[in-house]
């Protein structure tokens, strides 16, 4: 089983929206794929709740109280982590996993806070020791923006590497509202923004 983790101590950094994406891609593609939620709001779960019967199957853990494990024969697992976690929930969940996945907005604030929780990553010896890589994604980008050069900039001198950008779009929002990824859809503009995830879902295998 390969294990993603999906998480930063920053809320609203996108991190349901890439996690509902990897289990969709991983799902569509043959593998029996669980979505473990942390987050006691639940948006993961409340996802799947939507999600029609005629998209590729995921199986939704709620984790919210307590982790714990996936079924049997799960090949891959992503687990939307919460904002707000114990250090010692957050060095458990990062033993249990392949890549940790960051995602990251530009903005002060933003990047501020994903400095601070890369520090904190690598005081976990799985991170420190490479043994578990972090993957930087930037979320919500915009071209030609003074925001978006200077996440370049931050993310440049992050020492980790940067996976992935993704640009904003409402599609997102769109498709979430039925349970929906861009990798459920076939229409041309959904096909361009996944062009954006291909880096991503190289590394996370």
């Amino acid at each position: 089983m390969r294990t993603i983790l999906v998480s930063n101590i920053k809320g609203g950094v996108g991190k349901t929206t890439i996690a509902t994406h990897l289990a969709a891609f991983f799902a569509g593609h043959g593998h029996k794929t669980a979505l473990a939620d942390l987050d006691r709001q639940k948006s993961s779960l409340g996802w799947l709740k939507t999600r029609p019967d005629t998209a590729a199957a995921i199986l939704g853990l709620d984790w919210v109280k307590e982790i714990g494990k996936p079924p049997s024969g799960t090949g891959r697992l992503v687990i939307d982590a919460p904002a707000a976690m114990r250090p010692k929930d957050v060095e458990d969940l990062i033993r249990m996993s392949d890549i940790v996945v960051l995602p990251v907005l530009p903005g002060a604030f933003d990047e501020a806070a994903t400095a601070r929780f890369l520090d904190k990553l690598e005081e976990v010896k799985a991170i420190a020791k490479a043994k578990v890589p972090v993957a930087i994604v930037g979320n919500r980008l915009r071209a030609r923006t003074k925001a978006a050069d200077r996440l370049d900039t931050f993310l440049a001198g992050a020492g980790h590497q940067v996976v992935a950008r993704l640009r904003d779009s409402q599609m997102y929002t769109d498709l979430a509202a039925d349970g929906l990824t861009l990798f459920d859809q076939k229409a041309k503009r959904a096909a361009d923004l996944r062009a954006d995830w291909e880096p991503l879902l190289a590394f996370v295998g």
